[in-house]
């Protein structure tokens, strides 16, 4: 019996420590990273790029085509022979019967046309913008996996301090409520420190929706099961300042980091192809050909399709354009200007993303500093509540002092609270302005 017990608790332990398996970060993000849905629909992207670029060398590969017809010339046209020729009078031939087959096989090969090789150009460049718009995608999940993970920490430092708070009006209602009965303290006392705890129990329903409302947030954003558990570990709270000087001093800029910026330069090269491409468009373009095939006529279905003549040829075409000019000019003109417009584009983005990346180093380290402010500041809050608690039981000072410190308590936390999100809210947002999230992730 008792090796059978000690089998079943070996069973069972395992699954007692999977099922209690911490969360972190980095988990989260891996997780988001294979199952976003956003994941696939980029896959999705990089296979049509890969598909069009073959859809453009197509053009530039051997085409053969079938053709087939079948004519039942219900009135056989008729030619006239003018007299003189086979007599002295007009003669009326027909040089068809009333049906008519014909299949021909024809292979076409591009021998030379400017405008396609320029064209095949950019299918390096539409592949290189997919992948970095599943870059952006990922990007963009890392961004969105850790806001939502920091807001459900700051969350829950919240709801522990309110917790306190009213662990602390639980007490002093014990104690006024022996004080209103000896007739120490008068009733109205007690009713605002009642008050006060009856705030604190509302202001804990709320931290705690506000918890199960940001980890729905984050499960959203990993792709994660909405009902499930997601049991989550604690960031380190004492390293949080830190770990943002650390970014502070590693971080440099540079426009050419940021995955906007490369796409925008992609895309600037897309459309000088573009412009290009169809300048080419004058040149004559070569292609030649090898057709064969058969004919057959009938006066009935059956020799029109037995009977068969066969014919073959091989040949080059030439298509020289020539009065295309005013049309192929206004649209070069056309392609020119979009691709003049993006050139300044990435000059005003590369001013812009510096502006980013300059704004998010100021915040960064305003966050740094009002959270090791506002800490500072909780600790003197508690130190001087403290006191004034310990007068108010021996009577020294009046419950309007213990609620003023209180509150100066609960002010002095959410200045905390407040500024610890900014602070990692303001490292992501130094991370993303200076194109360095996936770098983040991967140093977590």
């Amino acid at each position: 019996m008792n090796k059978r017990l000690f089998l079943l608790i070996l069973y069972f332990v395992p699954l007692t420590i999977y099922a209690q398996e911490q969360w972190t970060l980095k988990k989260c993000i891996e997780y988001g990273l294979k199952n976003n849905r956003n994941t696939a629909i980029y896959e999705n992207e990089k296979r049509a790029a890969d598909a069009k670029a073959k859809e453009a060398l197509a053009a530039y590969l051997p085409s053969v085509s079938l053709t087939g017809t079948l004519d039942d010339n219900l009135k056989v046209q008729e030619t006239i022979i003018p007299a003189g020729v086979f007599g002295s009078t007009d003669t009326r031939i027909a040089f068809s019967k009333k049906f008519n087959t014909n299949a021909t096989a024809q292979l076409d090969q591009t021998i030379f046309d400017k405008s396609l090789l320029t064209g095949l150009k950019a299918n390096k460049y539409n592949y290189q913008q997919s992948e970095l718009n599943q870059q952006k995608s990922q990007e963009t999940i890392i961004y969105n996996i850790s806001t939502a993970y920091y807001q459900i920490f700051v969350y829950r430092e919240q709801l522990n301090l309110l917790k306190a708070n009213q662990e602390t009006y639980r007490q002093q209602m014990a104690i006024s409520e022996l004080q209103v009965k000896k007739g120490v303290t008068l009733q109205k006392d007690l009713d605002k420190i009642t008050v006060d705890f009856n705030n604190s129990v509302s202001q804990i329903r709320v931290a705690e929706s506000d918890i199960t409302l940001a980890e729905n947030q984050l499960k959203y954003e990993m792709g994660y099961e909405i009902n499930g558990l997601l049991p989550l570990e604690d960031l380190p709270e004492e390293n949080s300042t830190a770990t943002a000087a650390l970014t502070l001093n590693s971080m440099s800029f540079s426009a050419a980091a940021l995955t906007d910026y490369q796409l925008s330069q992609v895309n600037t090269k897309l459309l000088e192809i573009d412009h290009k491409r169809i300048q080419a468009g004058i040149y004559p373009k070569i292609t030649a050909y090898a057709r064969y095939g058969a004919v057959g006529f009938g006066d009935n279905l059956g020799p029109a399709f037995k009977e068969l003549s066969p014919f073959s040829a091989v040949g080059l075409k030439l298509n020289i354009p020539i009065f295309d000019f005013f049309k192929r000019n206004a649209q070069s003109n056309q392609a020119k200007y979009k691709y003049l417009n993006a050139i300044e584009n990435l000059k005003i983005d590369d001013g812009k993303y510096q502006l980013d990346f300059e704004n998010a180093k100021t915040k960064l380290i305003k966050a740094q500093s009002n959270t090791g402010n506002d800490k500072r500041n909780i600790t003197l809050a508690r130190s001087v509540f403290n006191t004034t608690n310990l007068q108010y039981q021996k009577g020294v000072t009046d419950l309007t002092d213990w609620l003023t410190a209180q509150n100066s308590l609960k002010e002095a936390q959410n200045n905390y609270l407040s500024s610890l999100y900014s602070l990692y809210q303001a490292r992501i947002e130094m991370e993303k302005a200076g194109g360095t999230l996936r770098l983040f992730y991967t140093s977590l």
